[in-house]
């Protein structure tokens, strides 16, 4: 092999890899406090969006700044994760009591096609009734994703197996599954994994609250 032609196949694989763990990144742990940010430190997690909810209002982010939120991005066909996760997220919104007030629970769809408002009008009633679902256009979700890090692609599901499978038309998304606890300014404060219980969620905003009270 000419030397050309080894440099050319070493970037090539440099960039795969690169591209590799820039998904994984976003699937998966990668995304903690501190990696991504600004020059200037400032976590870049977050930002203004303008969607409709479960009754057919437009919502704005502007709206909610005065109040902590609690993010989680994820769609109403999911089988597991989400309905996991936003059952936990009603555990924290019960177990907060009178500390809820402070609190708004957002579930943002990441399957808008699917996810109309009178989807997520029926999905709403199996959770808290606080839940602020929304729904939007391809791009308005892609930007508020975007903004959020939020990993999101659709996983054509197939009948059969091997060489005789047919895709069917169906289709999940697989999606990463973080809880995004923002600010009264609505800028980022931190995050929960799927793994985080409600217990920890809930410690963390009464510890949030508590600070706020001392100063």
């Amino acid at each position: 092999m000419k030397p050309s032609h080894i440099i050319l196949s070493a970037t090539m694989a440099l960039a795969a890899l690169a591209a590799l763990w820039q998904v994984a990144g976003l699937r998966n742990e990668a995304l903690t406090s501190g990696a991504v940010q600004s020059d200037a430190g400032t976590v870049l997690i977050g930002g203004d969006f303008l969607l409709t909810d479960s009754a057919g209002a437009e919502r704005s982010s502007q709206e909610f700044l005065g109040k902590y939120l609690l993010v989680y991005f994820g769609y109403a066909f999911c089988p597991d994760v989400c309905p996991t996760d936003l059952t936990k997220l009603s555990k924290v919104m019960a177990a907060l009591g009178g500390d809820a007030a402070q609190i708004v629970p957002i579930f943002i769809t990441v399957d808008p096609a699917r996810d109309t408002v009178e989807k997520l009008a029926d999905y709403k009633n199996g959770f808290d009734s606080r839940l602020v679902m929304l729904t939007g256009s391809d791009t308005a979700i892609a930007e508020a994703a975007g903004q959020y890090r939020v990993y999101y692609a659709k996983v054509p599901e197939e009948s059969g197996n091997g060489a005789d499978s047919e895709k069917t038309g169906e289709y999940l998304v697989d999606h990463s599954a973080f809880t995004y606890l923002m600010g009264r300014d609505g800028k980022y404060v931190r995050h929960f994994g799927h793994e985080a219980s409600a217990e920890e969620i809930v410690e963390a905003v009464r510890g949030i609250l508590a600070n706020e009270t001392v100063k």
